[in-house]
């Protein structure tokens, strides 16, 4: 009897040491076969509509009028609903299942679920006089809807967006730039389980952009924790992803985009000085992309100069 209950005991504790772990990779795996599920459902959606920009009416308020901003709404009833199955689209976000606070990527304090552009970069909003006031100035509202496979989901609309490149000539880098923010048509921000927990981006919450009115990309990166701390050339940058893991790579600039654009997301905060982050497309041999994190800007860059480095998985 001695011998069973000893036995007993030590299942119970191998079992209390092992049964979180396991349960916590059930989830991480759920997670990430829900979320390349939803990221196909949604580019073959965004690819079948005509074009993203124009949903809706936007007028700032005045001192005498109120705002008028039914963009977001307009958007998802009267284009994405006709090429994507949806069964609630909600005004108040809690009822389509959206939380009011969540815990970024990398952070450490939970941030409120931004309901407008302002909440969730207020560099979207703020004229960017860095290279020549070229920011688009939206603040619309959020709205939320739950799809038929129960993701609940967040949607912020730009109904002005565009495709706009200030091209000079690729000869001479910072002269080939533009802003990236005014390319930037849609963010959504989803929940895989709705009310249930963590709430957390990188496991059941993520985010997902949608760029260029017409021939959309859809781009759905996942950071990870690897950030350099001092700038690094081009080639370097490609090397420190490979040595962080085989499954890492630099970003795409598009990739680069949503991550700006998502920064409070990730880092929980938005970055205040100059960050410019490296991306995996090369140009010529002496010049690749890069992206400004305060700017908002992309633009070439040399490749022997200096940048940071974000490694993201690859999909």
């Amino acid at each position: 009897m001695a011998e069973i209950l000893l036995s007993l005991t030590i299942i119970g504790v191998v079992a209390a040491i092992t049964l979180p772990s396991l349960t916590g990779n059930i989830n991480e795996r759920t997670w990430n076969t829900q979320r390349k599920a939803l990221y196909a459902r949604m580019s073959q959606a965004i690819a079948l509509m005509p074009s993203l920009n124009g949903y809706g009416a936007y007028t700032a308020a005045t001192s005498s009028t109120s705002a008028i901003d039914n963009v977001a709404e307009t958007f998802v009833t009267a284009g994405l609903s006709k090429v994507l199955k949806i069964n609630n689209i909600c005004s108040q976000l809690s009822d389509c299942g959206i939380v009011s606070k969540i815990t970024p990527m990398l952070g450490n304090s939970q941030i409120n679920t931004p309901q407008n552009w302002e909440e969730l970069n207020s560099y979207i909003t703020a004229p960017n006089s860095t290279w020549g006031s070229r920011t688009a100035n939206i603040n619309t509202q959020s709205v939320a809807f739950e799809t038929a496979n129960g993701e609940s989901i967040l949607a912020l609309y730009n109904p002005y967006c565009k495709f706009y490149m200030n091209e000079k000539s690729i000869s001479s880098a910072f002269e080939y730039h533009y802003s990236s923010q005014e390319k930037v048509c849609l963010n959504f921000i989803y929940d895989l389980n709705g009310n249930k927990g963590p709430n957390t981006v990188g496991k059941d919450i993520g985010f997902m952009t949608v760029l260029y009115p017409a021939d959309s990309a859809v781009v759905n990166p996942m950071p990870t924790t690897q950030i350099s701390s001092d700038g690094t050339t081009f080639q370097n940058a490609i090397k420190l992803c490979k040595q962080q893991g085989d499954d890492l790579r630099l970003p795409t600039p598009d990739e680069l985009t949503s991550m700006y654009i998502n920064q409070k997301l990730i880092y929980g905060t938005l970055y205040t000085s100059g960050l410019n982050y490296w991306s995996a497309i090369s140009v010529s041999p002496t010049l690749a992309w890069a992206q400004g994190f305060t700017t908002g800007d992309n633009y070439i860059k040399q490749k022997s100069q200096g940048n940071k480095v974000h490694c993201i998985k690859r999909n």
